[in-house]
């Protein structure tokens, strides 16, 4: 390999990066929004995929993707639609910080599904980061965890094993029409599933305000930042995704903070230096690996 394509290689890591952070960012609105819906669960995600579908779609016309279903992109694609189904709902029936924190334990997911599906040797490094990155998220939340919500922390735990096996599957796809199709797929079913079960509950529309949230959280929250971590997810590895993802938690109070005044108690302000300085110190670390394995 010459000087020049491990140039490309180190730079399209950082790309991927980036791009991970901002779709990181992007998610990360999702609870207030979803706090200011009176709907079912199931029928704000289902309309919020719908419109979400609606943005991959002229994404993948517009890149030229067909739909390639395989099974790596079907596992992955059903994967993200418990996820996405399991972590709406969960805000609902608990806090958003129970529901954040207990999803936000798919890195330990992805780790010991790689190890005993896909026979991946894991690094002491990797498993370290992640004990610590995962520690950090619980005292980012100690504060505000309510123990009472049992199904709702089921639920939002059931999230968080759907994003991991997503994360893996897409891990494992390397050309990004499969990619885009399980992306695409998952946001269709979502929206097939959510909507005639939502329905049924008659939600309660008291304002414009509900129908421009559903349209932010469908295009701005979901939309292009799953089009961000499809290009992303091809370009770092699927253990980069999940820790990445973490800023996701990391942010909600912050809007939460900006917007009602909420400020964080100690152990979450620790929390957030735990969990940023696990991110950075894994993204370094690997990028010298990736340098070294080059060379």
């Amino acid at each position: 390999m010459n000087d020049k394509s491990i140039v490309k290689g180190i730079s399209e890591k950082k790309k991927g990066e980036l791009l991970m952070v901002i779709c990181a960012l992007l998610w990360s609105i999702s609870g207030i929004l979803m706090k200011y819906i009176d709907w079912h669960p199931l029928m704000i995600a289902g309309t919020r995929s719908l419109i979400s579908a609606g943005v991959v779609g002229v994404y993948m016309i517009c890149s030229k993707y067909k739909l390639i279903f395989t099974k790596k992109s079907v596992c992955a694609g059903i994967a993200l639609t418990g996820c996405v189904m399991c972590f709406v709902t969960a805000n609902k029936m608990t806090t958003a910080a129970n529901a954040i924190v207990l999803q936000y334990i798919a890195p330990a997911f992805v780790l010991i599904l790689s190890a005993l599906f896909f026979h991946q040797k894991l690094r002491k490094v990797e498993i370290g980061v992640v004990a610590i990155t995962f520690g950090g998220i619980i005292l980012f939340f100690v504060d505000e965890l309510d123990l009472g919500s049992i199904m709702g922390n089921m639920v939002a735990i059931m999230s968080g094993f759907c994003m991991s096996i997503m994360f893996i599957f897409n891990g494992k796809i390397s050309d990004m029409s499969e990619k885009m199709t399980g992306i695409l797929l998952a946001h269709s079913l979502t929206a097939l599933i959510g909507i005639p079960i939502g329905a049924t509950a008659a939600p309660v529309l008291t304002g414009n305000n509900e129908i421009l949230f559903i349209f932010i959280l469908g295009i701005v929250q979901l939309g292009i930042p799953y089009v961000l971590y499809g290009v992303a997810s091809s370009k770092i590895s699927p253990l980069s995704c999940s820790l990445i993802g973490m800023i996701e938690p990391l942010l909600n109070p912050v809007w939460v903070a900006i917007f009602y005044g909420e400020v964080p108690g100690i152990f979450a302000f620790v929390g957030g230096i735990v969990v940023i300085a696990s991110v950075v110190f894994y993204n370094v670390w690997d990028n010298r690996q990736l340098a070294k394995d080059v060379f």
